[in-house]
Order: structure tokens, then sequence, then C-alpha cells
């Protein structure tokens, strides 16, 4: 079993597209309309193998917001730097102790992220 794609609330699809690709710097795999009312944008974190998607005609619009997603990086400083920098609010670094340091941010529909960083 893969996890490979994670449903994401979105209230508008163009806006929650260029907060991820344009301010997180995720990659746009798929934009794409099949019919029917349906819109489905796929969006890969750099260097994952699972993706989210955001739409339309799929899911519930006005259902809660994800949270808790973990985005795992090697330089937590550095990457709070550069979403900081495209206007991605993140809050201060917390230090967990053993090497465990984590950084919170959420998009414009709620779906709450965490950067986290586990030195080994």
């Amino acid at each position: 079993m893969r996890l490979e794609l994670v449903p994401l609330r979105s209230t508008d699809v163009d806006r929650s597209k260029a907060f991820y690709v344009d301010q997180v710097g995720f990659g746009l795999d798929h934009d794409v309309e099949p019919g029917n009312g349906m819109r489905i944008v796929q969006l890969t974190p750099p260097g994952s193998s699972c993706s989210v998607v955001v739409g339309t005609g799929m899911g519930d619009p006005d259902g809660p917001p994800v949270s808790g997603l973990h985005l795992v990086v090697d330089d937590l400083d550095a990457v709070r730097e550069e979403l900081l920098g495209r206007g991605v609010p993140v809050s201060e670094v917390q230090d967990l102790g053993g090497g465990v340091r984590y950084a919170y941010f959420s998009d414009p529909d709620g779906n709450s992220w965490a950067l986290q960083q586990i030195s080994r």
C-alpha cells in the first residue's frame, strides 16, 4: 500500500493552485476539467511521491479543512525562510528536543501543515 494522493478542501481552486505553486513551491502535475463541472488540480511537493488534490465537483467544499499534514525537510530554517520570503506566514520554530523541530503554516482554506525536521 502506498499513500499517493491527499484531497484538500478548497473554496477557490485558482487561489489554492497559486498558493501551492507560487508560494509553497509545489509542482503542478495536472489541471484538468474532465466534464460535468469537475476540475482536478494535482500538486506535488518537491521530492515527494505523495501529492495533494484540490478541485470542484469532488468532495465537500464546505467540509472541515485537513489538519496535521507533515512536510519533512532537511533544513527547517532554510525552508521556513524561503516560505516567509514568498509571503507564507510560518510560525516560529519549535524545538522539541532530541533533534525534532517543527514550524507550522496553513493555506487560505485553513488546511494546516507542519514542517518537520528530525536530525539523525
